[in-house]
């Protein structure tokens, strides 16, 4: 069974930052992409950020300039830095990662932005 756990979500003023991680474990012989959506209230689940096994990554326009993702593949766990964090950008995140030909979601991190 593989299970992904996202941490480090929480309440920030405008301008602050936080620093998300979702950690894969269970059965895994090898993690592809992985990457972040999030979900605002009313809206449909949207892609954040992508990233490969090789370190290339792909962004949300909304984005761009301000999160940036990364990956340890010796921890099987990705990140997501959230800097100049924005009202908008309150949601909640979830993790997405391709482990082993299957997709696997995790549960999801609150992040709130206050202006």
């Amino acid at each position: 069974q593989v299970q992904l756990v996202e941490s480090g979500g929480g309440l920030v003023q405008a301008g602050g930052s936080l620093r998300l991680s979702c950690a894969v474990s269970g059965s895994i012989f090898s993690i592809n992409d992985m990457g972040w959506y999030r979900q605002a209230p009313g809206k449909q689940r949207e892609l954040v950020a992508t990233i490969t096994r090789r370190g290339s990554t792909d962004y949300a326009d909304s984005v761009k300039g301000r999160f940036t993702i990364s990956r340890d593949n010796a921890k099987n766990t990705v990140y997501l830095q959230l800097n100049s964090l924005q009202p908008e950008d309150t949601a909640v995140y979830y993790c997405k990662a391709g482990v082993d030909s299957r997709w696997y979601w995790g549960r999801g991190a609150q992040v709130t932005v206050s202006s």
